[in-house]
Order: C-alpha cells, then sequence, then structure tokens
C-alpha cells in the first residue's frame, strides 16, 4: 500500500512576510506525520501527530495563536474521522486545551460523538488530555489584532491534513479557531462531518478550509470525497468541488485529498492555500502556497519542498 501524506494550513490571502513561516509549518508538519506513517504508525496517529504541529505554531488559525471571538477568547473546533468504519469525533467551542484535534481522536477512538464547550473540556480532562489556561492559547499578534479591531489581511485560516497508512485506511482531521470575532459558541465547518472533512476507504478522505457559511450548504468535503468514485484522480476531485462551491454560493474554500491509491490533490478560490505534502514516490516533502508556485517548481525541475525552494520565497529577499 502507497503511504502518503498532506497537510494545508488553510484557504487565504498570504502576505509576503508570512510565506517563509507558511512553508515552515507546513512542512514540519507533513514531515511530523511521514515519520510517523514511515515508521508503521496509523494514519489516526499520523494525521494527529501533524495537526498538533500546526496547532502549536501562531501562524495557522488553530491551537496557539487561533482568532479570538467576540468576548476576545479562544475557541476551538476539531474533528477526525476515519475511512475503515466510518468513525468520527469531535469538540467545538472548547477553551483552554491545547490539542483539540488530540480529544477528537480519543472521542473517535472510542464512541462517535460531537462534545461541545464543557462537555469537550471534561471530556478531555478525564482523559488526562492536556489543558491549560485559555489565556494561553492567545497570542500577541491575534490580542493587539482584537483590541485595535484591525482589518488584517493576511488573516490565518484552519488547519488539516488526510493520509493513507500501510493497511490502506485513510484519516482525515480539521482543526480551527474559528473566524474572527465570531459570536460565542459559534460552530462552523470544521467539526461536521461531511463538511469539514470525511473519510472512507472505498475512495478516500479529505479535509477543507475556508468560509464555513459557505462550506457547509454544499458539504464540500463529502462532495469531493463523491467526485473520486470511477477512479477519477483526487486533483481533479479537488478542482471541481470547489468549482462546485462556487457555482452555488459565494466564498471562499480549499480542500486537500488523497485516495486509495495514495495520489493526492488539492485546489482552492482564495488568492493562497498553504499546503505540503509526501508520498512514497517523493524524496522529499513539498511545501506551497500556490498552484503556480507548485506548477513552477514542477516546470523547473527543482526537488519540491525543500529549503533552498523556501528560500526563494524569503521576505528578506
Amino acid at each position: 500500500m502507497t503511504l502518503s501524506i498532506i497537510v494545508h494550513g488553510g484557504a487565504k490571502t498570504i502576505t509576503d512576510e508570512k510565506i517563509q513561516a507558511n512553508h515552515a509549518g507546513c512542512l514540519a508538519a507533513v514531515e511530523a506525520g511521514w515519520a510517523v506513517l514511515r515508521s508503521g504508525g496509523s494514519a489516526g496517529e499520523a494525521v494527529e501527530v501533524a495537526i498538533r504541529v500546526l496547532e502549536t505554531d501562531q501562524t495557522f488559525n488553530a491551537g496557539f495563536g487561533a482568532t479570538l471571538n467576540s468576548e476576545g477568547e479562544v475557541e476551538l473546533d476539531a474533528a477526525m474521522m476515519e475511512g475503515a468504519k466510518l468513525g468520527w469525533g469531535a469538540v467545538a467551542a472548547v477553551q483552554g486545551v491545547r490539542h483539540p484535534i488530540s480529544v477528537a481522536h480519543k472521542i473517535m477512538d472510542e464512541k462517535p460523538m460531537l462534545l461541545v464547550a464543557r462537555s469537550g473540556e471534561r471530556f478531555a480532562a478525564e482523559h488526562g488530555l492536556e489543558l491549560c489556561p485559555k489565556e494561553d492559547l492567545i497570542s500577541e499578534e491575534q490580542r493587539k489584532e482584537w483590541e485595535e479591531e484591525q482589518e488584517v489581511l493576511d488573516r490565518p485560516n484552519t488547519v488539516g491534513c488526510v493520509a493513507i497508512d500501510a493497511t490502506g485506511t485513510v484519516v482525515a482531521g480539521t482543526s480551527t479557531g474559528g473566524t474572527t470575532g465570531q459570536p460565542q459558541g459559534r460552530v462552523g465547518d470544521t467539526a461536521l462531518v461531511g463538511c469539514g472533512l470525511y473519510a472512507d476507504n472505498h475512495l478516500g478522505a479529505c479535509s477543507t478550509t475556508g468560509d464555513g457559511e459557505s462550506i457547509i450548504p454544499v458539504v464540500l468535503a463529502k462532495t469531493a470525497i463523491d467526485l473520486m468514485a470511477g477512479d477519477t484522480h483526487p486533483e481533479e476531485a479537488s478542482r471541481k468541488a470547489i468549482e462546485t462551491l462556487v457555482s452555488k454560493v459565494e466564498g471562499e474554500a480549499g480542500c486537500i485529498l488523497v485516495d486509495r491509491q495514495g495520489r493526492i490533490g488539492w485546489a482552492y478560490n482564495s488568492d493562497h492555500m498553504a499546503v505540503a505534502y509526501m508520498t512514497q514516490d517523493m524524496d522529499k516533502p513539498a511545501a506551497f502556497i500556490s498552484k503556480e508556485e507548485e506548477n513552477s517548481s514542477k516546470a523547473q525541475g527543482v526537488p519540491s519542498g525543500t529549503k533552498e525552494l523556501m528560500t526563494v520565497h524569503s521576505p528578506s529577499e
């Protein structure tokens, strides 16, 4: 079975000053997940490890550094789904949970449920998962933007990961801090199976990012999975899924896919989308912030995701 993993750091606008951070963060996440797969770990373990890296990096809208709600608080949503038995788990609007993806994974392994707010926090505490004062998840950048009510061009977005392991099991995971200034308790697509994520061993796995209120009505993740029927390549399926969203609703979104053959695909209609991926056919992981960057790298024959590639886009140049 072909091992593959792809992560995303959100469909969004990425300014020159943050290209390097998006490259580095996604690359670190995919390397962590790939190490799990190569050592014989499960796709679920790989997805959790990769997303925990992104939840630690304030470049992204998940865990530490997530955007703040109307009360100036970090509220987190996360979900995971596996494709063997269609198991899933999710939390929403939890506070003081350092890695909500780990809570979602634990729920998935026990009994499919979506636990909200104090119920999710209580589950995390009862299972010994890492808690912290809720203020510890607020980054200085996000606090300042919220206090000054700044209009931010390159606001961070939802993160996610999909992977296939040696048993052929596919897993999808997604984690977010929601939208800036959102009402307390607002829940978007991230924690909703079919919208923010989906996994089915017969077809593949998908994680989405973008405007939740646009993703939900088109059930974007399940739509993308269904488009892989008939052996359609994930690249084509992801593009058609975004085209479907654009044809029906307004808003920006992106998705990443892996199929049962280990092939990957990604598409978006925002200015940029930060991704990194690794398969058994590659010498080293690749990291990009746009399709143009990916296509340019392939055309030049530059080994993707290398430190050299990252240097090309360094803001210092």
